[in-house]
């Protein structure tokens, strides 16, 4: 991977993973969510279009696959800017903006100029090898998992991490609804996870 020095020209951005997980850890099935919660898929859109000032950007992350599964009815999305990340694309599939061959090539373009001013937050949507590369990056901050206390088939899950580094945060957490929700006769619950910095230089 290639090395980011904060420098002058790079500005550190807070990186979030966001995603729905069942009991299994899965997230979806055929390229689809497994699952149909409005309310949830909500949350989900609440907090990746949400900015602290008008004109700012949230940056998107989608793996090729995740992307073009995605319901494009819900595109385009306000405050945001769409990275795919694909090694076979040379242009930007419609409503994204960019084609990145890699996730830290992903974050070098939200964190240099000329984005680096108008972009808040990186995102990253999924799936399964894009999480589990952020979760690993240096800027990760927030992991935010839907808890879907149900039992789904899917074929695509949710990576591991590590429970001692991602701190689950107490309820009241901001814009996290507290308790088990349910729709459609399915329960989930909302997490929030915040790396342990305590220990950091």
């Amino acid at each position: 991977m290639l090395e980011m020095e904060i420098g002058d020209n790079v500005q550190k951005k807070p990186l979030c993973l966001i995603a729905a997980v069942c009991n299994n850890r899965g997230i979806g099935k055929d390229g689809k969510m497994p699952w149909d919660l409005p309310s949830e898929f909500q949350y989900f859109l609440n907090h990746i279009t949400r900015v602290s000032r008008p004109g700012n950007m949230n940056m998107m992350v989608w793996g090729k696959r995740c992307w073009f599964c995605h319901p494009q009815s819900t595109l385009p999305l306000a405050n945001a800017l769409h990275a795919v990340l694909s090694t076979t694309l040379d242009t930007p599939p419609d409503h994204a903006h960019f084609v990145c061959k890699d996730l830290e090539s992903a974050v070098q373009l939200a964190a240099q100029p000329p984005l680096a001013g108008l972009i808040e937050t990186i995102w990253i949507i999924g799936g399964a090898q894009v999480y589990e590369a952020a979760l690993k990056h240096p800027w990760c901050e927030l992991v935010y998992l839907t808890e879907v206390m149900a039992d789904f088939d899917c074929d695509v899950f949710f990576p591991e991490f590590d429970k001692e580094l991602f701190k689950e945060q107490e309820e009241g957490f901001p814009n996290v609804p507290s308790g088990i929700q349910e729709e459609n006769g399915i329960k989930y619950k909302f997490h929030v996870y915040k790396r342990d910095t305590s220990d950091a230089v």
